[in-house]
């Protein structure tokens, strides 16, 4: 049994601060604490469980793998603490940190505008937003959701839907102007077609074809890190992009797009899923309620 004298949750708060602050002094500031009780407290644990959590050098420290591993669970047996206290209030509100990995897309032209609505309605809760179309591992980038567009891969991974957008072909009036709008699968494929160069699967753009979906290939002159460099890329006028439709929906309404054969559109559709780590027991209320927000308020 456990011994009832030792403070192991104040042991895992001083230990998460250094990580999340980088450094002893800092952490040490956070918590009115001297850095030379941080760093005390945090050799009495290494000590206590027997195993190095930190190399420690003179530009700072590094975590070991054993440190890794005690910071993320750390973090989750806190969480669930501060959970279990703020349930004896039942008129509490949610409060923390909310860690956000989301793709550029959804993150620039949803995400980020509804963010003050968010925070009117959730005051407590601060948000820590990474945008990246790159598929991350959720405890290595400290991420409490990630925001993933497409069919999802089989994972340990819980997902909530949080809404779906059409695909559209656009172009710059200036590029029409100088290369002509294709009206037929055949033209289209006269013309540059840009490509996301971070998904490999979307390798054609469906046109319907006398009542068939006729695939024209992917290829161009041009290939971007991520959907919102592609609508710029359309924007001056670089090429044919097709992109989510939530992204050009102001550029369009603007004339600064134009769509490109709309009457042929086969009307597929990206579905969005935040995705997060299964909890031991129930999912924090501050990421509840982010989860709840961003599915309530749809894509359109």
């Amino acid at each position: 049994m456990a011994r009832l004298d030792i403070n192991r949750s104040g042991e895992m708060e001083v230990f998460v601060r250094v990580v999340e602050q980088e450094g002893f002094s800092a952490a040490a500031r956070t918590l009115r604490m001297t850095p030379s009780a941080v760093s005390k407290l945090v050799a009495r644990l290494e000590a206590r469980l027997g195993a190095r959590l930190l190399h420690r050098n003179t530009r700072g420290f590094q975590l070991t793998s054993e440190g890794c591993v005690f910071y993320e669970r750390s973090v989750q047996v806190l969480a669930e603490l501060e959970e279990a206290e703020r349930g004896v209030a039942t008129n509490e509100a949610p409060s923390g940190r909310v860690r956000v990995n989301t793709n550029v897309p959804y993150g620039t032209h949803f995400l980020l505008p509804r963010v003050p609505a968010f925070l009117a309605r959730n005051p407590g809760i601060t948000l820590d937003i990474a945008l990246t179309d790159q598929v991350v591992d959720l405890l290595e980038e400290r991420a409490d959701v990630a925001i993933r567009a497409g069919p999802l891969k089989s994972s340990n991974l819980i997902a909530r839907r949080l809404g779906e957008t059409r695909k559209v072909i656009v172009a710059s009036p200036d590029y029409l102007k100088r290369a002509g709008l294709p009206k037929t699968a055949a033209e289209l494929e006269r013309h540059n077609r840009m490509s996301a160069s971070h998904v490999p699967t979307l390798e054609h753009w469906p046109v319907v074809e006398r009542g068939a979906v006729v695939n024209v290939p992917c290829a161009g002159t041009v290939q971007a890190s991520d959907g919102e460099a592609l609508r710029q890329l359309a924007l001056v006028g670089a090429g044919l992009a097709r992109i989510a439709a939530f992204q050009v929906r102001e550029d369009l309404a603007a004339g600064r797009l134009v769509a490109v054969l709309e009457e042929r559109n086969p009307g597929d559709t990206v579905v969005f899923h935040a995705v997060f780590l299964d909890p031991a027991r129930h999912l924090p209320a501050r990421i509840r309620a982010f989860l709840d927000y961003f599915s309530e308020v749809g894509m359109g």
